[in-house]
């Protein structure tokens, strides 16, 4: 076994989340005059991906489905260190869930590689944070799947793996020993990404590193792809209300003011005793 050949999927265009806006009719993120950006979770990912290229060889290959705009974000992957980069996209795709756009995403690697060792996901995506998308390609391909991963050893010649994964909740890492090929998602507070080489980026632009592909390449079922295929139904949207707050403030013995905290969120109806 030559290296590892390992793909990265990234969201190539979320909007910043300061900028977040929802289409009143569609209930669709609107994109359009919105600063945009990777989604900063997948760059973990692309981290962890990385790191394992630089430690036993191979390549690393990101994949995006997205509008053509997303050709720029996938340009700083390779900035970034990947060798090469798809771009899924196809008008068929938009207004596409998670349900669809894993579907896409997972049928897209069957249809572009005839084998990969390892699929490396970003924990979430900070315009949605479903945290499906892992999962369900995993489901679709038939993989096993691990989340929360910070870390991987790799046995070459055995085909093995071994990987590494924090529970924050409980504070403890545990390690899981897989057969490769391996879908994972990586703990968005581990592998902080490197710089991006904008010497890299411009070499992406200009050698044509980003391939587009549509789907009359990939003959993906239609059914499945865009609204069409996302049974995700945004009934209806209000905007959250800011609360009003008394700023209260309580000093004195810790154990009064336990006490006198339980009272006041019993009076105020938040707990029920």
């Amino acid at each position: 076994m030559d290296g590892l050949t390992i793909i990265v999927p990234v969201k190539a265009a979320v909007p910043n989340i300061t900028a977040v806006k929802l289409d009143p009719v569609t209930h669709n993120l609107v994109r359009e005059g919105v600063p945009l950006m990777i989604n900063p979770y997948d760059r973990n990912a692309l981290e962890f991906a990385l790191r394992l290229k630089d430690k036993y060889g191979g390549k690393v290959i990101t994949l995006s489905m997205a509008p053509l705009s997303g050709k720029d974000f996938l340009e700083s992957t390779i900035g970034m260190g990947a060798d090469e980069a798809y771009l899924l996209s196809d008008r068929a795709f938009a207004g596409a869930d998670t349900l669809a756009t894993s579907y896409a995403v997972a049928r897209g690697i069957q249809r572009l590689f005839s084998s990969f060792d390892l699929i490396v996901f970003g924990e979430e995506t900070t315009d949605s944070s479903t945290a499906h998308m892992p999962a369900q390609v995993a489901s679709w391909l038939s993989l096993p799947y691990i989340y929360y991963a910070v870390d991987a050893e790799v046995k070459l010649e055995d085909r093995l793996i071994t990987v590494s994964r924090y529970l924050e909740d409980e504070g403890v890492y545990e390690t899981y020993e897989y057969k490769l090929p391996l879908i994972v998602s990586v703990y968005r507070n581990s592998n902080p990404p490197r710089d991006i080489s904008l010497v890299r980026k411009v070499e992406a632009k200009l050698n044509n590193l980003v391939k587009i592909v549509d789907n009359n390449t990939l003959k993906l079922e239609r059914e499945c792809l865009g609204l069409r295929g996302s049974p995700t139904i945004v009934a209806k949207i209000e905007d959250a209300k800011p609360v009003e707050r008394k700023k209260q403030i309580f000093k004195g013995d810790p154990r009064e003011a336990a006490k006198w905290l339980l009272d006041n969120l019993v009076k105020e109806g938040v707990i029920k005793l």
